[in-house]
């Protein structure tokens, strides 16, 4: 039997995550037969998914009657994160002998801080904190999102020997930064003589956003004969060009010392990898970014159809020298791309806090309809 295109993809040492979590899920067996028939080695979750899961779904309504009849002034945030710290855990549990099996290198599952502190580090310390405590499993993963602010959050997070997501990262020179915080707190924490061995962290650096935002900042180039080739391109020499950063950071001397002592690299992910113009192969964010010691967290529907059509090779260091060609013609071609880099950062991270109050909105919505509903029964 040919093995599926997502389960080969380890052979080229990238693991597949999955860009989704929903209760039923995890309780029917789906879940598990990814993990079994797709080698799937991870989940990651954030508030759109969320939103998705639980607004659209009747999958938490007995735990929501569960948790309102325990406490009636429960607040919908409080609701939201006793329901999703469930789900984490669960799937924490389904993930733990990917866990063992790699040496502690796959299987985690991540949950987002909330995204209206993403520009509060102190705030964003502590909820991470005692949401780390609160699943009470090894292989959890608490995603911050990688604004200036978040950089102290996620040296001090891996100083304390918490895993960490590094999230909504789009530039390379943030996701140096976001590098360099962790080596800072993985020295910090070896310095104390604390285990690092046992500690993981990833870089999600978004990528099919970076191509929606460039592509319209190069349609308006006044040099189309040169920009027009560029279209649809960007995005991947954006994360080869940050792959590049990777490899002098984590082969260095100075990472060395950390490696000797256990320490495990910071892995790129590959996150937004759904693809969102439709001239483009729906498998495009999948095939060209196969490599060694990555990531790729998949939505579903991009799973499915890099199953059904996907091509496996490995892809990532082809053409790297390219790539840093074709991203620095942006600038010659008038393209501010930092500029880019910001508005994609302060959309990603509204989009998310949109997401997260519509979320919280629709909690409240069912919670007062099973206040409503107890109120009838008792007249």
């Amino acid at each position: 039997m040919n093995k599926k295109p997502l389960s080969q993809l380890s052979s080229y040492g990238q693991s597949f995550w999955y860009d989704n979590i929903q209760r039923h899920l995890l309780q029917n067996g789906d879940m598990q037969k990814m993990i079994d028939e797709d080698d799937m080695r991870g989940v990651t979750s954030n508030p759109s998914i969320f939103e998705k899961a639980i607004a659209n779904s009747n999958d938490y309504d007995v735990s929501l009657v569960s948790l309102v009849k325990e406490n009636p002034n429960l607040s919908s945030r409080d609701a939201f994160f006793a329901l999703a710290v469930e789900d984490i855990q669960a799937a924490s549990d389904l993930l733990k002998p990917v866990y063992d099996k790699t040496n502690a290198v796959d299987g985690y599952v991540s949950l987002e801080v909330s995204p209206d502190l993403a520009h509060d580090t102190d705030a964003s310390i502590k909820e991470a904190q005692e949401l780390f405590l609160r699943l009470g499993k090894p292989n959890a993963m608490i995603k911050i999102p990688a604004t200036k602010a978040g950089i102290p959050v996620i040296e001090q997070l891996i100083s304390d020997g918490i895993n960490v997501n590094a999230t909504l990262l789009f530039s390379a020179e943030r996701y140096v930064e976001v590098a360099k915080a962790y080596i800072r707190g993985l020295t910090a924490r070896h310095q104390r003589g604390m285990p690092i061995n046992n500690i993981a962290s990833v870089a999600s650096f978004f990528v099919s956003r970076v191509d929606v935002n460039l592509d319209e900042r190069l349609d308006h180039s006044n040099n189309q004969q040169d920009a027009a080739p560029l279209k649809g391109k960007m995005a991947i020499a954006n994360a080869k060009v940050a792959y590049l950063e990777y490899q002098a950071l984590f082969e260095s001397d100075e990472f060395k010392a950390l490696l000797d002592a256990g320490a495990k690299p910071q892995r790129l992910l590959w996150a937004s990898t759904g693809t969102k113009n439709p001239e483009l192969s729906d498998v495009l964010y999948i095939e060209t970014l196969i490599g060694q010691d990555t990531v790729n967290t998949i939505p579903p529907a991009t799973a499915e159809a890099f199953n059904d059509h996907g091509k496996v090779a490995e892809t990532l260091t082809q053409g790297l020298a390219e790539a840093v060609e074709e991203f620095a013609m942006l600038e010659k071609l008038g393209v501010d791309v930092n500029a880019a880099m910001v508005q994609l950062e302060d959309e990603g991270v509204a989009a998310f806090e949109k997401s997260f109050n519509n979320l919280l909105d629709a909690i409240q919505n069912k919670m007062n309809d099973i206040k409503n509903s107890d109120s009838s029964s008792a007249a």
